[in-house]
């Protein structure tokens, strides 16, 4: 298994690291004048996941209530899978070694295969990952290998790099508050604190899941050589993680509102989580696209 992948093309270079979980470990803008990041950069070696540039959420986003669904008359319990936080989340595939498929200068694709466990369903994570022109393009599929219909959702968790100045600016429906343990509490209007039609987004103290979402998200800092579009034809939801220590934030692109599996599934739809009967296969198409600014 390779422990890391480099793909470049023009100004992009990306760094992938497949035996942590399938995880981007850098992303960076060379002008040929200098260098800036664009994700955050993983720290060498890497000693944790959740210290990554981006890595893929499969097969559910964000968390599930009590570490237990109930799906078609079975329930289903999932142990804590991260220190300090007591629900389960973003599936196994961030917990996982992936293995390289295929890789070339600009292109790599990493596969995960899950046999059944506590998530008692088998299934196949596939990742594309491809920069091309001033983009990377990231295709994140799962297949239900079982014989059993498979409920499903996918995401991605890019870090940006943040300060007093960076904005974010896009479109919403709405937000869900969350309690103590970031779980949802009530949908409300995305106003306020929660506000990312056009603000800043550093430092802001949100972990809020967002509903509604326009599909393309504007990120800009007076400080970078560039702009960021980040971009999702299927994500419907949005989730945006700023702590209020600043530096860091994370926009998540995610096909399913947080702790949706939680509500009952003639809900789900309206939440986004799909049911793959066997063999079927969904996919979530991303796009990090960096806008060189134009000098002076």
């Amino acid at each position: 298994m390779s422990k890391s992948l480099l793909l470049r093309s023009g100004s992009l270079e990306l760094e992938i690291a497949p035996a942590t979980g399938g995880a981007i470990s850098s992303f960076t803008w060379d002008s040929g004048s200098g260098r800036a990041p664009i994700l955050r950069a993983s720290p060498d070696p890497i000693e944790n996941v959740l210290d990554c540039a981006s890595f893929p959420l499969i097969p559910f986003v964000n968390r599930i209530r009590g570490g237990a669904f109930e799906f078609r008359g079975q329930e289903i319990r999932l142990a804590p899978n991260m220190p300090g936080d007591p629900s389960p989340l973003h599936g196994q595939g961030w917990l996982s070694p992936w293995r390289v498929e295929s890789a070339s200068d600009d292109e790599a694709v990493l596969l995960f295969d899950h046999e059944p466990g506590e998530w008692p369903w088998a299934y196949q994570g596939r990742q594309q990952l491809r920069l091309t022109g001033d983009s990377l393009c990231l295709q994140l599929a799962c297949r239900n290998l079982s014989d059993q219909p498979m409920p499903c959702g996918l995401g991605i968790h890019p870090y940006f790099i943040c300060g007093p100045d960076t904005r974010i600016q896009t479109f919403v429906d709405e937000v869900w508050t969350v309690d103590e343990d970031v779980l949802p509490v009530e949908r409300v209007a995305p106003a306020g604190r929660y506000d990312i039609a056009d603000s800043l987004v550093c430092g802001r103290d949100l972990d809020n899941g967002y509903g509604g979402w326009s599909g393309r998200a504007l990120l800009t800092d007076p400080d970078w050589p560039f702009e960021i579009v980040l971009s999702s034809r299927q994500a419907r939801f949005f989730q945006l993680y700023s702590p209020a220590a600043g530096g860091i934030f994370v926009a998540e692109p995610v096909t399913h509102a947080n702790a949706a599996l939680n509500e009952p599934d003639e809900a789900w739809p309206n939440l986004g989580i799909r049911v793959l009967m066997p063999g079927e296969e969904m996919t979530l198409d991303s796009r990090i696209e960096v806008q060189p600014k134009t000098q002076p």
